[in-house]
């Protein structure tokens, strides 16, 4: 069933409540057991990842080629059948302060798919591409 505009407003500001207080174990659970994750850019993590193993794999993978730290949610927006977060992240080392558009669709009151945009895209790719 599609997702109602209040079902994606309560899954998006419980994830970004989360989120900003570092708490692995709610972030985590708000991923659906068939999660997918879809990275622009030309980077080795870019594409698709689908499935939890998958998705938390190029977490992971993320999280070893680049320190990164949750500034803020500018804004958490919500559609008829989407959702997006707009977060300010420090990344890299030394860090330096990014915008990034995470959009989402929500089913089963859990994250189903995510598309992350980044603002700064070649310096995202750079990081990312980084031997681990």
């Amino acid at each position: 069933a599609m997702s109602s505009r209040d079902e994606t407003a309560r899954v998006l500001k419980a994830y970004s409540e989360a989120w900003l207080a570092s708490d692995l174990d709610k972030v985590l659970a708000s991923y659906h057991d068939d999660i997918e994750l879809h990275y622009m850019g030309t980077s080795p993590l870019a594409g698709s990842h689908r499935g939890r193993d998958a998705a938390f794999a190029a977490l992971g993978q993320a999280s070893l080629r680049t320190a990164r730290k949750l500034i803020a949610v500018d804004d958490v927006l919500v559609g008829e059948s989407l959702g997006a977060l707009i977060a300010v992240e420090d990344l890299g080392d030394p860090p330096r302060r990014v915008r990034r558009i995470l959009l989402y669709r929500v089913q089963d009151e859990k994250l189903r798919e995510c598309w992350l945009f980044d603002v700064d895209q070649r310096f995202v790719d750079q990081l990312w591409s980084k031997e681990v």
